[in-house]
């Protein structure tokens, strides 16, 4: 009787699942509204789109990074231990505050920004090779070993839609469907998304990462093992470079201690690890404040487990 009342509801009310996609729908047309529009951009302006959604958040924030920045300097210049204290308590407020107006800003430029992620993808399927306007970004990337796939010539820089993925070749041939529009917004909602096998969680995790990159504090991809953290990495690396972003897997380095490679990776905006690095760099933070080695604000979980019902979701972190 029970489960035949729940159906009725159900019938009446919709599922949870319909809710979602009707209120996602709105956005995913705002998001294809967008596409249309980046088409007739040049490789160049398509790029520099992360340039102008850097510059949207800093000046969205600008207000309050100036106000966290002027008590800053004050619990410096203060010589009472009880001033500090309350100094840095307002900043501890400050921040919490900025991390929820990040959020705004970050909501607001969603829509463009899948899109620039999703154009960029459909170029990449489309042509064998992009030609840009060589910056510091792509003549560092140009001399790196393994990135074969950047070349510079002159005043150009010339992207491949092939390189090497985990020891094997790969031609880029993805593009985003609705449904993986959808996982990113679930994603970035910090909710879990359960795909199944071929789904393209690999595919959709460039979007909330490329979306939260953008603001600067990082963004941690968690995968099961280190191979599927590298493979990824590798996978959807040139993509995300090629917007101008930084990406690496702490994976792919030999230390004894993962504090190091925290560190060598502080400063690249997409990092790819596993679950028990993070388990382990969670164990020295309690420890060893680890706040003072690395800031870890976004992490994107990918896989779950290897069954055929893989979850996705994204977890944020806060000092």
């Amino acid at each position: 009787m029970f489960e035949n009342i729940g159906k009725s509801l159900q019938k009446l009310f919709g599922s949870k699942q319909e809710k979602d996609i009707l209120k996602f729908n709105p956005i995913i047309e705002q998001i294809h509204q967008f596409g249309d529009n980046l088409k007739n951009l040049s490789h160049d302006e398509l790029r520099q789109k992360t340039t102008e959604f850097r510059e949207r958040i800093s000046d969205y924030l600008s207000d309050i990074d100036d106000a966290i920045e002027n008590l800053r300097q004050q619990t410096i210049d203060s010589e009472e231990l009880s001033d500090k204290e309350n100094l840095f308590l307002e900043i501890d407020t400050l921040k919490k505050q900025r991390d929820q107006e990040l959020e705004v800003i970050l909501n607001e430029i969603l829509p463009e920004a899948f899109a620039v992620v999703k154009e960029t993808a459909i170029r990449f399927k489309n042509n064998p090779t992009l030609s840009v306007t060589a910056t510091e970004h792509d003549k560092n990337l140009a001399v790196q070993s393994g990135k074969s796939y950047v070349s510079i010539t002159g005043n150009q820089a010339t992207w491949k839609n092939q390189w090497t993925a985990a020891g094997g070749a790969i031609t880029w041939d993805m593009v985003h469907y609705d449904v993986q529009l959808i996982g990113g917004m679930v994603l970035h909602e910090g909710k879990i998304a359960e795909m199944g096998t071929g789904e393209g969680k690999t595919l959709v995790a460039t979007l909330p990462a490329y979306l939260n990159g953008l603001s600067g504090l990082g963004v941690h991809v968690i995968t099961v093992n280190d191979y599927l953290a590298r493979r990824d990495a590798e996978w959807i690396g040139p993509i995300m470079e090629f917007l101008l972003l930084t990406i690496d897997c702490i994976d792919k380095y030999n230390y004894a201690s993962t504090i190091r490679a925290w560190v060598t990776t502080r400063y690249v905006q997409i990092v790819y690890l596993t679950v028990i690095i993070v388990y382990t760099s969670v164990h020295h933070r309690i420890e060893n404040s680890f706040e003072q080695i690395v800031n870890i604000e976004y992490a994107t979980t990918t896989r779950a487990n290897n069954n055929v019902h893989t979850q996705a979701s994204i977890a944020k972190f806060r000092n």
